[in-house]
């Protein structure tokens, strides 16, 4: 059976080196990690080389539910793309472009089975959203 690979994507109007190091490190993470207002990143873990693991836990901010969000990474191209597995076996990629002073964005991941892809998509593509925002305002 294929699966599915869903992607998502967003222009930022930032350098790729103020995007890349507001995407790996953890006081950064900690800031954009969730797809809503009633949602934040608790905690934030990022080894970020080859064969190295990350991990960030979600929770709700009423505290009513959460989830850790864990992988292993498989490359590491700085500045340009990473690829990752997560905990459940599903791959992902994000890939950074430069184009003259904004940074694109580009993740594609393999989708899971217990929610609608429509639902999948719209989740990352909030995240990625309030990733832009975080970067663009964030002085």
């Amino acid at each position: 059976m294929e699966k599915d690979v869903i992607k998502v994507d967003v222009v930022i109007n930032a350098p790729i080196e103020r995007v890349w190091s507001m995407w790996v490190e953890e006081k950064h993470i900690l800031n954009w990690n969730s797809a809503s207002e009633d949602w934040h990143t608790t905690k934030a873990k990022n080894d970020l080389k080859e064969g190295g693991s990350f991990s960030s836990r979600m929770e709700a901010k009423d505290g009513s539910m959460g989830f850790d969000f864990e992988g292993v990474y498989n490359q590491i191209i700085p500045k340009k793309l990473i690829t990752y597995t997560l905990e459940d076996g599903r791959e992902v990629s994000v890939e950074f472009i430069s184009e003259d002073g904004t940074t694109k964005l580009i993740e594609k991941f393999d989708a899971e089975s217990m929610n609608s892809i429509e639902m999948q998509r719209g989740g990352w593509q909030a995240i990625l959203d309030n990733f832009k925002r975080y970067v663009e305002t964030t002085v």
